[in-house]
């Protein structure tokens, strides 16, 4: 990730909740317009970190 890329998400995170939702759902909703390819990626992406926050969450 970028340093500029980091530093939105050290500013997103800092807001409430409502907003942090809002924003995470404007990101997604602009990757729709992603070739298929990139939406493939990202579904990869996401499995791996849904896997990783699991065993976290888990201690697995």
């Amino acid at each position: 990730m970028s340093q500029r890329a980091e530093a939105l998400l050290r500013e997103a995170l800092a807001l409430p909740p409502e907003e942090r939702a809002g924003v995470a759902a404007e990101l997604v909703a602009s990757l729709d317009d992603q070739p298929a390819e990139d939406a493939a990626a990202v579904e990869a992406a996401w499995a791996k970190e849904i896997e990783r926050r699991a065993r976290r969450a888990f201690g697995r």
